[in-house]
């Protein structure tokens, strides 16, 4: 017995002995050796792993014996595989890690654990087209993430956007051919969301807000990157696509709410083959909506697939698709005179009622929309990559399109109803090719992009011509008396289709086919002198090719155009603080004009010089407390030149000149003070000014494009900890601007659109798997109103309802 229990007491010993796990640990740094916190570390084909910390430290415990294949992901950096095993209750320390900077495929890993000012995103790979921190980079851009999105329930993409410093909604998507998405002000000037993941990408809707991982608003003239065809002289918006990730998981939402919205969102990611790292992600959401007014609706299908391919180390594919099937009616806006006074100056004298939509869900728009792009990427060396893209798009609209004009002829408030039969195609192709080097030349640092670029554009418009169909006023009269015609009629204009037909019937059919192409080569690179002082310089060639209208040679041109940047940025305290300078480009290709009095012969063919916009800005940057303060404060002083405006002395002629000025400042702040709480809050101030013209109607006036002078935004989420009420939390928040001009010129006088105050505020359940939620726009149901030489009503007051499940 004695020696049978000193046998069993060996044998469990050597078990427990044998038994013990093993530790890894080690340090994660990047090129500079700096810490990397939040870097993502797990073992392959496992649900084991953790985060490092803010020192970039990882530490995994519990490990059996085995082999294998540990994984260290960060966004915006290239993944790190090291291959280890475990023996017998070791302790292996791997010591310091350096991860390289590279492109963001398959680089996105869920690991469970909480991550600091969730409204904050301070690096990407697209504003810089260099995997720059936003500490480092001398260009100021506002993003709004997904985690807003969700905070705030947003369905559509023009509330998405409230939440970006100095972004001011002009009109919203009208659906008409050509340049049917929403326009938006931005530094003094109009622009358009035209770019996705950093390539170009159209929409003549609204932008699906179910595939957005986050939105990026550049600010300032950026056509030294991106070219002028999809930035604007105040900046670019650009829109993150979800991508997909390693591991197997999504979530479905549904979303109920005011005015007959409906709203399903699917979310599913997997591994096609885990061998092959082969991932796949679908994204679909379809959408009904009804409108405040007394008609009008939008409904939509939308579906996304993604494909993420990591061939090895070395070499990666990506496919991202969009592709969306709208029909809606088109929202009737009141377009102001643009050359003679109306008979209201104000709202009060307007008499309007803004529960008129005067349309029928009889005559809609359908808008298919179509996205691609692939991409590829091979590193070539530990310190260059080569990243190969191609862009394809197609946007179309078919269906009835009107609009309503005071034409000034007709007594009192009267607006002209003139509607057409829509049939209008866009397509566009963009192909890129960036070699991305990350080296040193004797003792200083160089992140270097060097690109070439083509852009296509090819538009077909087979749509009708307009026709008069009837008048009304504000507040709900109508008549059929023609204005264009000698006599007084008094016909009927039924808002259906069979009575639209066949007031279109005499109508002709446009038959145009126009083509452009772009040629573009640029060069960015930053320098670092010190590891605190840094310098971007960037330029680039622009060729612009337009073919016009096919069927007419005349109209052919060309224009060659240099546009140069350059920024500083100079770190006090490394990666928490920044003073920041920046000299930046735009551009725009203007085409040649037929001039001269049709009544004094045949018109020729004028040509001018592309108009430049030049940007001086300086401010700081902040990243503060382990990420839980970052903040941005900005000057900017933007000058426009060369402007083509019409000759005010002649209407068949055009003049080049004029002279725009804007300059202002702006202050974002996202701060995560305590555990739970999250506060996203912005200001800006635009003074912008048409300083020289020879057009007297304009001189020393605002901009009508530039929208309202202060714009402002706040929003804030808490969510309890522990407790009782751990996991519920609630939000609040308001958006507002300053009056704005919607008609000022010389001979018209002013109509000024009010200021307005915007309050929201939500409540939400979240757990582990689920989340439920419901927000209250306009709380307080103020009636407000935006526009550009156009009056157009926002929604009143809305509440929405939400529960999303994860897996």
């Amino acid at each position: 017995m004695k020696n049978l229990l000193s046998f069993l007491t060996l044998v469990m010993l050597t078990n427990i002995a044998l038994a013990q796990n093993g530790t890894v640990s080690g340090t994660v740094k990047d090129n500079n050796q700096a810490p990397l916190y939040g870097v993502n570390v797990y073992f392959k084909d496992t649900t084991i792993g953790t985060q490092t910390n803010k020192n970039g430290e990882f530490k995994i415990s519990n490990l059996e014996n085995g082999d294998y294949t540990l994984l260290i992901s960060y966004i915006g950096f290239k993944t790190r595989e090291i291959q280890l095993s475990v023996i017998n209750n070791q302790n292996k320390n791997l010591g310091t890690i350096t991860l390289y900077e590279g492109n963001e495929i398959l680089s996105e890993v869920i690991i469970n654990g909480e991550r600091r000012n969730k409204f904050s995103r301070r690096k990407t790979a697209y504003v810089s087209k260099l995997p720059l921190k936003d500490i480092e980079n001398s260009q100021v851009y506002s993003t709004v993430t997904n985690e807003i999105l969700k905070s705030q329930i947003v369905t559509n993409f023009d509330d998405a956007l409230k939440n970006a410093t100095g972004v001011e909604q002009l009109w919203t998507s009208t659906g008409r051919g050509g340049d049917g998405a929403g326009y938006y002000s931005l530094r003094g000037f109009s622009v358009q969301p035209q770019l996705v993941n950093g390539l170009p990408g159209l929409t003549n809707g609204t932008i699906n807000p179910a595939n957005i991982e986050r939105i990026e608003v550049l600010k300032g003239p950026s056509a030294t990157l991106f070219g002028n065809a999809v930035s604007s002289y105040g900046g670019l918006i650009n829109v993150v696509t979800k991508k997909p990730y390693v591991g197997t998981g999504g979530e479905l939402s549904f979303t109920s709410g005011s005015y007959g919205l409906n709203q399903i969102v699917g979310d599913f990611n997997t591994a096609l083959s885990k061998e092959d790292n082969l991932y796949f992600r679908l994204n679909t959401a379809y959408t009904t909506e009804q409108s405040f007014q007394d008609a009008g609706f939008r409904k939509s299908f939308f579906i996304a697939p993604s494909l993420s391919y990591k061939v090895n180390n070395r070499l990666s594919f990506s496919f991202y698709g969009e592709i969306t099937q709208a029909e809606q009616t088109n929202p009737t806006f009141l377009f102001l005179n643009r050359s003679a006074p109306t008979a209201a100056s104000n709202l009060d004298e307007l008499n309007y009622n803004n529960k008129l939509s005067f349309t029928s869900n009889d005559l809609t728009l359908q808008n298919p929309t179509q996205n691609y792009r692939i991409e590829m990427d091979y590193k070539l060396s530990d310190t260059w990559r080569s990243q190969t893209l191609l862009s394809k798009s197609s946007t179309s609209t078919k269906g009835y399109y009107s609009y309503l004009f005071d034409y000034g002829i007709l007594e009192g408030n009267t607006y002209t109803r003139f509607i057409n039969k829509q049939n209008a195609n866009t397509q566009t192709t963009d192909i890129q090719q960036n070699f991305i080097g990350d080296f040193k030349i004797a003792s200083l640092r160089n992140r270097l992009v060097i690109g070439v670029d083509y852009f296509n554009e090819t538009q077909t418009n087979n749509s009708t011509g307009y026709a008069f169909y009837g008048n009304v006023t504000p507040d709900g009269g109508s008549n059929g008396d023609n204005p264009f015609t000698p006599g007084i009629e008094d016909d009927s204009y039924p808002l259906s289709t069979s009575g639209v037909d066949a007031a279109l019937a005499s109508q002709g059919v446009s038959n145009v086919k126009s083509k452009y192409h772009i040629y573009s080569l640029y060069a960015s690179d930053v320098i670092n002198f010190t590891d605190n002082l840094s310098a971007m310089i960037g330029l680039r060639l622009d060729h612009f090719d337009n073919e016009g209208d096919l069927a007419i040679l005349d109209d052919d041109y060309d224009q060659t155009t240099l546009s140069p940047k350059f920024g500083v940025v100079y770190q006090p305290i490394k990666d928490k603080l920044s003073v920041f300078g920046n000299y930046q480009n735009g551009f725009t290709n203007v085409a040649p004009q037929l001039v001269g009095n049709p009544e004094d012969g045949p018109q020729t063919l004028k040509t001018f010089d592309p108009e430049q916009a030049n940007q001086l800005e300086f401010g700081i940057k902040t990243n503060l407390f382990n990420n839980r303060l970052n903040a941005t404060i900005s000057y900017y002083d933007i000058k426009v030149k060369d402007r083509v405006i019409t000759d005010p002395s002649s209407p068949f002629n055009k003049i080049q000149g004029g002279e725009v000025l804007s300059k202002g400042f702006e202050i974002e702040i996202n701060a995560n003070p305590i555990k739970g709480l999250n506060i996203r809050a912005g200001f800006s101030n635009n003074d912008s000014e048409t300083i020289e013209t020879d057009n007297t109607e304009i001189l020393n006036k605002r901009p009508l494009e530039a929208g309202p002078e202060t714009l402002y935004n706040f929003w804030t989420t808490y969510e309890f900890q522990d407790g009782t009420f751990n996991g519920f939390g609630f939000g609040l928040g308001f958006n507002g601007a300053s009056e704005r001009f919607a008609i000022n010129y010389v001979s018209t006088g002013e109509f000024i659109l009010p200021s307005y105050t915007i309050a929201n505020a939500s409540v939400f359940y979240q757990a582990d798997k689920y989340r439920i939620g419901l927000k209250l726009n306009n709380a307080f149901n103020k009636e407000y109103y935006k526009g550009w030489t156009t009056i157009n009503p926002q929604q009143p007051r809305a509440l929405l309802a939400n529960i999303s499940y994860k897996f």
